[in-house]
């Protein structure tokens, strides 16, 4: 049985069925149900535009499920339990009228989870609709990103909200900040003297963010064009990343402390000039290439894109935090598609001894550090100098990790998706893992003016191979300052 209990709730949501919704939301809920993590009495609404049978669209649902979720952690118990709470409902979002449908299969003495899986420009409408039908008191809403796609447009989309809700009962989501390895950063540092007295400019050089694909846009070049990496990656997903790795000790661990502290790093983020850019920050653009040993396309190249398009698919850049625990301290991030390898990991470099009594052809060794995977195998590994074994060694050093992987050590444990957490969260009513809009704005404030300098000076990006690291100045960004990036083959 679960330790913990969840209330009962309607969880209702909005484009039930797009990619989001069929390949994540959906397994998600399963999972919890199959978890005992699913009051008896909550009920899912799928909600779409799509007209024709409800049987018809509850059986993609359930042909969803069965795709996405692997087969041994199928049930066909609970997939008979999670079906009884399904109802599906055709909706237009735009028309207020619609909504009278809705709030007749809303049981009024339950809280209300709206999930918006939807474009974020009909956020307003679905908020406003939800009032006006008298389903806003009790009613939870699950903003998903993009919310927005600069900080004037994030804040219209954001106030429209804000009209019907109260910040307390937003959740805008992160999918990133509900990983297992992600969590275990709080824990890490807080819960472990040994890091947190280091966790500063006197014991640590640089840091590295890296979050890498060997996918392309996989048919989503529509949005991805008029993002790019830094809208769609930087912007939130790396910058969270930041926060949580430069943040100070919260006062407590409820969820307006941790923000708090996370809002005080995006603040701190010193903006970079036009005139530093082509020093600080690195565009890219994938070409043709071999990824897993199979030719791909480039960017340009992908079905239905725009050969003239000059949005990155990748981006590195040096930040600096200008407070007292980091000042000196490069951040050195890194995100792109189709690249060498997935990965996202995190690694703290720390600084070498002061004074160096080992054998001067073994300097080159002497880096501690601190790998934090996120994933594709998610765990931390501390590299720490040993002594190799055998009396013909002498006092010959070996750079070794001591590590945690998680799937190793709690083999018997299954590690849930981030969304699964994200969901139980939102039901719970708890805040920890989700975004504030202040959060928003001060990464949105910083990334536009990257955005502003590349178009103040006509910035195209730089070619990159698919299958490799990258444009060849992201590396020399890094080797300028005598450094270079972690595990790149």
């Amino acid at each position: 049985m679960p330790a913990i209990s969840v209330e009962a709730t309607t969880f209702a949501l909005f484009g039930a069925l797009g990619d989001l919704a069929l390949r994540k939301l959906f397994p998600a809920l399963y999972q919890l149900d199959r978890a005992g993590l699913l009051n008896g009495a909550t009920r899912l609404l799928a909600l779409s535009r799509d007209g024709g049978e409800s049987e018809a669209h509850l059986a993609r649902i359930d042909e969803a499920l069965r795709r996405y979720v692997p087969p041994h952690e199928l049930d066909e118990r609970v997939l008979d339990r999670f079906r009884s709470r399904l109802q599906y409902l055709t909706m237009d979002f735009r028309r207020g009228e619609d909504y009278q449908a809705l709030a007749e299969r809303v049981d009024p003495g339950l809280p209300l989870i709206a999930y918006f899986a939807t474009p974020a420009a009909v956020y307003g409408d679905i908020c406003r609709h939800l009032a006006a039908a008298g389903l806003a008191e009790r009613t939870r809403v699950v903003l998903e990103k993009p919310i927005g796609h600069d900080l004037a447009s994030s804040r219209v989309v954001n106030d429209a909200v804000a009209e019907h809700f109260p910040e307390s009962r937003i959740y805008r989501i992160d999918h990133y900040l509900g990983k297992e390895t992600v969590q275990n950063l709080i824990a890490l540092r807080f819960a472990n003297s040994l890091f947190e007295t280091q966790w500063n400019q006197h014991h640590i050089s640089h840091v590295e963010i890296t979050v890498a694909e060997t996918v392309g846009i996989e048919g989503r070049w529509g949005y991805f064009d008029q993002a790019g990496q830094l809208r769609d990656m930087i912007q939130n997903h790396l910058l969270q990343l930041l926060c949580l790795i430069a943040m100070d000790p919260p006062a407590d661990l409820t969820a307006d402390s941790i923000r708090d502290e996370k809002v005080k790093v995006l603040k701190a983020l010193a903006p970079i000039p036009p005139e530093k850019l082509s020093q600080r920050v690195v565009r890219g653009q994938y070409a043709a290439g071999t990824v897993g040993g199979k030719a791909v396309p480039g960017y340009l190249e992908e079905e239905n894109s725009n050969a003239e398009s000059s949005t990155e698919t990748f981006v590195a850049l040096r930040a600096e935090i200008c407070n007292w625990r980091w000042s000196g301290v490069p951040f050195y991030l890194r995100t792109g598609k189709r690249m060498a390898q997935k990965v996202s990991q995190i690694v703290i470099h720390f600084k070498e001894p002061p004074f160096y009594i080992f054998a001067p052809e073994q300097r080159s060794l002497i880096s501690n550090r601190l790998i934090i995977r996120l994933q594709p195998d998610e765990g931390i590994s501390l590299q720490v100098m040993t002594k190799e074994q055998g009396l013909d060694k002498g006092m010959h050093l070996r750079s070794g990790p001591l590590q945690l992987n998680f799937s190793e050590t709690y083999k018997s444990v299954r590690i849930p998706d981030a969304y699964e957490r994200l969901l139980l969260e939102v039901m719970q009513g708890n805040q920890n893992l989700f975004v504030r809009k202040d959060e928003i704005e001060y990464a949105w404030k910083w990334c536009d003016q990257l955005i502003d300098g590349w178009t103040r000076l006509g910035d195209v990006p730089k070619p990159y191979p698919a299958g490799s690291w990258g444009p060849v100045a992201s590396i020399a960004l890094i080797t300028r300052d005598g450094r270079s990036w972690y595990g790149d083959l």
